[in-house]
């Protein structure tokens, strides 16, 4: 059960000094049980069709006057993609997977084992009472962290919990690594894992195709990145969250909707660029030590290790959306300023930059329990709320 030993569990074991190892969780069972608790309410857990596992390789306020906002020196510009049909996100139609008016789904919560691009792993799949209807729903993937199960990824978010109302599926997929964690390098096995992933789920369960959606945090938001590059073509809007990155090799098919989240005093991924010092604190990849110090030499096979910062990240994205590459500034709150670009229709790209947060999931009552580690989480905002509302908004229009 979900108790206050997870809290324990991701601020001794995922995040703070002196962690070594993450054992990955790999239940032999499909059945998962769910409790309350001070991040989210789960429903009571029911059984959900089981599936085998495969291996597949797939190929408000009063807004205030807007200024424009400086980012800093402009990023070398990437090659835009062709702007979407203007189409209306009511308008555009629901496109049903290969389960749809084949199997009957029961709402409830699953661990479920899963094979793909010769990887092995599992994933939570969690199904909302509108699953019953049989009409299809949209999808939402939400990535974990590193060194943080998908099983902290739950409470985390709460993005199954609000599925249950917004009436969506969530799957929140894990590699079995000594340490979980994700290769966030464009064309990975692991962006191939999550495409087969994706086959999956349409086969067992009546999915939206032209709603499929991505969200992440910390590595999760690395890997969120590289999804929208590599399966542009099917994944219609991605939400990273503390860790949006725009590597030079992204080559998306289509214009792909970010919205990000970003704290000014994150010390795991800064908002000016690289990694912090918290970083040097977590485990090694293989879990028999500690990662140390990073940043001093040439950068690692991961892009994050050194980089611009995050608005100019953002202002990749939002040029290769073909937006205006500077945005203009308005006040959420007194902790919180939306960075919005000038987008054609289905192509947006927003950054919430928090004032003074830290390496959090804003709006998470999870992630103020263990602020000691991550530092401030602002409740001025709900990323989970408005990453559906954009999430909702932008459908995949052909």
């Amino acid at each position: 059960m979900r108790s206050k030993s997870v809290i324990l569990f991701v601020a001794a074991l995922s995040l703070a000094a002196c962690s070594s190892s993450a054992p990955t969780s790999t239940p032999s069972s499909t059945a998962v049980s769910t409790s309350t608790t001070s991040a989210a309410t789960e429903p009571a857990s029911t059984e959900v069709a089981t599936t085998e596992s495969v291996t597949t390789d797939p190929v408000t306020t009063e807004p205030a006057t807007t200024e424009p906002a400086s980012t800093g020196p402009a990023p070398t510009e990437p090659a835009t993609t062709e702007p979407p049909t203007t189409v209306a996100a009511a308008d555009v139609a629901a496109a049903p997977s290969s389960a749809c008016g084949t199997l009957t789904n029961a709402a409830g919560e699953a661990t479920i084992p899963f094979t793909g691009a010769g990887l092995a792993g599992t994933y939570i799949l969690h199904l909302p009472p509108a699953v019953a209807g049989g009409d299809p729903l949209p999808l939402v993937l939400d990535l974990h962290g590193y060194s943080e199960p998908a099983a902290i990824q739950v409470l985390q978010t709460g993005l199954t919990t609000f599925g249950d109302t917004a009436g969506f599926v969530t799957a929140l997929p894990q590699i079995d690594r000594p340490v979980p964690r994700w290769d966030s390098t464009v064309g990975s096995d692991d962006g191939k894992f999550i495409g087969a992933l994706l086959d999956q789920i349409e086969s067992t369960v009546c999915i939206d195709t032209n709603r499929v959606y991505v969200a992440g945090l910390s590595n999760g938001a690395f890997m969120t990145s590289i999804v929208a590059c590599d399966l542009s073509d099917r994944i219609a809007a991605v939400a990273p969250v503390a860790g949006i990155q725009a590597p030079d090799d992204c080559k998306p098919t289509r214009p792909v909707p970010v919205i990000a989240f970003h704290g000014t005093a994150d010390t795991f991924v800064p908002y000016t660029g690289g990694l912090g010092s918290s970083v040097a604190s977590l485990p090694s990849a293989d879990g028999t030590g500690t990662i140390g110090t990073i940043g001093t030499g040439p950068p690692s096979s991961d892009p994050v290790s050194q980089g611009p910062s995050v608005p100019d990240r953002t202002s990749t994205w939002a040029v290769r959306n073909g937006c205006a590459a500077s945005p203009t500034e308005e006040t959420i709150a007194a902790d919180v300023t939306l960075l919005s670009y000038d987008c054609p229709a289905g192509a947006e790209v927003q950054l919430y930059r928090v004032e003074g947060g830290g390496h959090a999931w804003p709006g998470s009552a999870f992630s103020v329990q263990i602020e000691s580690v991550v530092g401030k989480t602002t409740l001025s905002i709900d990323a989970t709320k408005l990453i559906w509302e954009f999430f909702a908004a932008h459908p995949l229009r052909h």
